[in-house]
């Protein structure tokens, strides 16, 4: 790197810490394009962990480069609204996009000098951590809406999965729905209530439903919400874990 003498190095989506002599190394430094609007979700997961936290707005940073964390000096921002169904790979697609336009401008200013670099303000930074496979381990503890954004923020990747009778089942597709259990019906977190609206009525956490449209066992097809308790002969009470 160093005998190529670079004026200025670009990192995307890299998934490494630049030690100090590499970030030297460059007349310019190191710029970053980063998939949220910093400091909000520092780190590896931004665009699932703003979905999952249920914002509405997000958007791309680039930023000067240096040893912590995506901690470096903020360079330019572009914001976008969050669908209410996007998901995450959705997002990823329209955020590159944009990224790379903003990137391109970047380096236009920085070329003709009228880049200005701003601090990061530390006290509203947010972390962003990397997912496993277990992240997508459904809590029904957690509300109908927190749920349903989680799927939207892990799809494609990990998913959102929860245990029915021993075996795994994706929820492939699932949205909050309006209303409580009924009274004095069983509704402990993960109870099946019944469909409703052609879904599966599930207790979740704080007393609401989560509406499960499309469900899918492993190595199977996805099925529809009423042909999916058909097959499974799935009976009112029975509880997902």
């Amino acid at each position: 790197m160093r005998s190529l003498a670079p004026a200025v190095a670009v990192v995307v989506a890299f998934g490494q810490i630049f030690p100090r002599d590499l970030l030297a190394i460059p007349r310019h430094g190191c710029l970053n394009l980063h998939a949220s609007l910093l400091p909000l979700y520092r780190g590896a997961a931004p665009i699932q962990a703003a979905i999952a936290a249920g914002e509405t707005v997000t958007g791309v940073t680039s930023m000067q480069m240096e040893a912590g964390l995506d901690t470096g000096p903020i360079l330019l921002t572009a914001e976008t609204p969050i669908g209410p169904r996007e998901t995450a790979g959705e997002l990823a697609r329209r955020l590159a996009e944009m990224g790379g336009e903003l990137m391109v401008e970047t380096l236009a200013r920085l070329e003709a000098g009228d880049l200005v670099a701003r601090p990061q303000d530390d006290a509203r930074a947010s972390f962003a951590p990397l997912l496993s496979r277990d992240s997508g381990k459904v809590d029904w503890q957690r509300t109908a809406r927190e749920l349903a954004n989680l799927l939207r923020a892990y799809t494609p990747w990990p998913g959102l999965t929860a245990t029915l009778r021993g075996e795994p089942v994706k929820l492939v597709a699932a949205s909050p729905l309006e209303g409580a259990p009924p009274a004095g019906e069983i509704s402990a977190p993960g109870t099946f209530l019944g469909l409703r609206d052609g879904q599966l009525a599930v207790a979740c956490g704080g007393g609401t439903l989560l509406g499960v449209s499309t469900l899918q066992r492993p190595g199977r097809k996805a099925l529809r919400a009423a042909d999916f308790a058909n097959g499974e002969h799935l009976r009112a009470g029975e509880a997902f874990t």
